[in-house]
């Protein structure tokens, strides 16, 4: 006997692999519903993610339609309209995966306990990680707080289970007026900017959607895998997957990985060494470890999860934020970074690491300034990695960074992007230096700069802070937090 079911749809946007989907469809014709959550509890999205969502969106209601459903799209607070949806639609089963942050933990609690206790059959799944962050743990049962052990912990509890496949058929649920009235067209969510329209670069480099993310994870595992070890740190290269966006929206499941490159060792298909997969299957093991943190430290967006560090003395500087924002700091690799970030809402990793401890080091500005503006320009913007991933960069997080550990972004050029390639893409002014000049134009002879057609301080900024004074006056502070 079929009942009548409803889906809701969240960071899961994906047919395949998708657990609460499947079993929604099994039992009956389907609401497919996405709600663009403005509940006060929950943090609003990006700009970035507001971009990629609408694209995501565009494209799974186009795969539901192939598969004979609908997807109906709403704005409001889920807590308000999900029940009500439920009563006026007949639903009988509820279908959901899980959530890890706080407040949307919460919200999942409140409507399954108010749903079932209407007699409604309330189901949520894992599809967004490995393991659940409360599956692994020391042997006294305990949050793991270093990543090693965290890894080696999950590895042994051995492969993750087989993805499912897309349901054949996802029948949509006739829908009574008073439902249908609640429904909005993809354009009335104001997803998109328009006046101005700053989203043009991300257009360019990216295919958002369940497609977008199998194609991509394709072609890394067929040619960009070989390799990876090494090219992972040059941003001059293309040597990353760049499938963390598609991983955030749920376009593609951690599982799914796991299996594809598997799968491609196994039969020969993959162009990488063991070495080359071990080492991305433990960035995805970095990617448990944030939501496990998250999980187990809800404020980690906006507390130090190492409480030392509530002593540090931050000098904010709004002028000083606003140049790294916009990638005019003087410093060749840090604009280079922040402006792949603003034109394409992404920004290499190895590079991402060395503007945060720029902007948290030698500028003494509170890593959490940094977050929240990667929050609104990164396409790939999830609270787990994000958050962790800042505080591991200021030294106050888990497993984090030492604290001296301040990254030269002279020598982090030289080193990762020894032709000066990727400076000299995202910031051309600088195109005609030399290898040797190109990441510390600054020292530059007259004669380089005038050939160059680079003048410091007009076509091109000096220095924000000179990196010695910088780094110097960085330890200074470090010193004074811990005494």
């Amino acid at each position: 006997m079929t009942k009548p079911a409803l889906h809701w749809f969240r960071n899961d946007l994906r047919l395949a692999d998708n657990p609460a989907l499947a079993a929604a469809a099994e039992a009956g014709p389907v609401l497919c519903l996405y709600i663009l959550d403005t509940g006060p509890e929950r943090r609003p999205l990006g700009g970035a993610s507001r971009w990629w969502l609408s694209r995501s969106l565009e494209t799974l209601g186009e795969a539901l339609a192939r598969k004979g459903g609908r997807l109906m799209l709403m704005q409001g607070d889920p807590a308000v309209l999900l029940p009500r949806i439920v009563t006026e639609a007949g639903i009988r089963l509820v279908t959901w995966n899980r959530r890890y942050e706080a407040s949307e933990i919460a919200l999942d609690r409140e409507l399954k306990e108010e749903l079932s206790g209407q007699g409604i059959d309330v189901r949520s799944f894992n599809s967004h990680l490995l393991n659940e962050p409360w599956q692994v743990t020391t042997t006294t049962g305990q949050p793991i707080k270093v990543f090693t052990p965290y890894w080696r912990a999950a590895r042994q509890k051995g492969e993750p289970a087989a993805p499912l496949p897309a349901p054949e058929r996802i029948p949509a649920l006739p829908l009574p007026d008073s439902v249908d009235a609640l429904t909005v067209p993809l354009s009335d969510l104001g997803l998109e900017p328009r006046k101005p329209d700053w989203a043009g670069g991300m257009r360019a480099a990216w295919a958002p959607g369940e497609a977008g993310a199998v194609m991509r994870l394709d072609d890394f595992i067929g040619s960009g895998l070989a390799g990876y070890v090494g090219d992972r740190d040059r941003p001059d290269r293309a040597g990353t997957s760049r499938l963390s966006p598609h991983l955030h929206f749920g376009e593609i499941g951690p599982c799914q990985i796991w299996h594809a490159l598997h799968h491609a060792s196994a039969a020969g298909e993959a162009a990488g060494s063991e070495q080359d997969a071990e080492k991305f299957l433990s960035e995805i093991g970095w990617r448990e470890f944030s939501h496990h943190l998250l999980f187990h430290t809800p404020d980690l967006a906006t507390r130090n999860y190492d409480s030392r560090f509530d002593a540090f003395p931050w000098q904010p500087d709004d002028a000083a934020l606003a140049r790294w924002q916009r990638g005019r700091t003087g410093i060749p690799l840090v604009d280079a970074g922040m402006r792949e970030l603003w034109t394409t809402g992404w920004m290499h990793n190895r590079v991402r690491m060395v503007v945060a401890s720029f902007l948290i080091k030698h500028l003494l500005q509170d890593w959490r300034a940094g977050e929240t503006w990667f929050w609104d320009t990164l396409v790939d913007a999830d609270a787990a990695n994000n958050a962790a991933s800042w505080q591991w960069v200021a030294g106050s997080g888990a497993d984090a960074s030492p604290y001296f550990r301040i990254f030269n972004p002279v020598t982090q050029g030289e080193t990762h992007d020894p032709r000066g390639t990727y400076v000299r893409r995202w910031v051309p002014e600088l195109a005609g230096l030399s290898d040797k000049d190109i990441h510390q134009p600054w020292k530059a002879s007259e004669r380089s700069l005038r050939e160059a057609g680079v003048r410091i301080g007009e076509t091109y900024p000096a220095p924000l802070v000179d990196l010695a004074f910088g780094r110097q006056r960085a330890l200074d502070a470090f010193a004074a937090m811990r005494n």
